[in-house]
């Protein structure tokens, strides 16, 4: 599977951006998704993951009732609806698919990912 990200840019603090990711190529709904982030100097971190139905989901402590994970089988797509965002949300942001069949949060268990996409939150 082939993964593009979109929909990042620069926001101030308390904003809102979406970011999308496309996929291409068949069977996306046998793929958990998730969201990572990383800026640099720093290990890429866990931001979210929706299972293959998108009937699960999990997030990271930090952004736990600010982001919220979705996705579209017939479309191909999985999206992160981002709110009240920090300066500390600053970050490339990347999607990644899984074969895990539930909801996993290490990046090692995506071995697919797409090019990033970078988030900016001015304070």
């Amino acid at each position: 599977v082939q993964l593009q990200a979109s929909g990042g840019g620069l926001v101030q603090t308390g904003g809102s951006l979406r970011l999308s990711c496309q996929a291409s190529g068949r069977s996306f709904s046998n793929y958990a998704m998730g969201w990572f982030r990383q800026t640099p100097g720093k290990e890429r971190e866990f931001v979210a993951v929706i299972n293959r139905s998108g009937g699960t989901t999990n997030y990271a402590d930090a952004v736990k009732g600010r982001f919220t994970i979705s996705r579209d089988n017939a479309k191909n797509t999985v999206s992160l609806q981002m709110n009240s965002l920090k300066p500390e949300d600053t970050a490339v942001y990347y999607c990644a698919a899984s074969l895990y069949a539930g909801v996993v949060l290490s990046d090692r268990a995506f071995p697919y990912w797409g090019q990033g996409t970078q988030v900016t939150v001015s304070s």
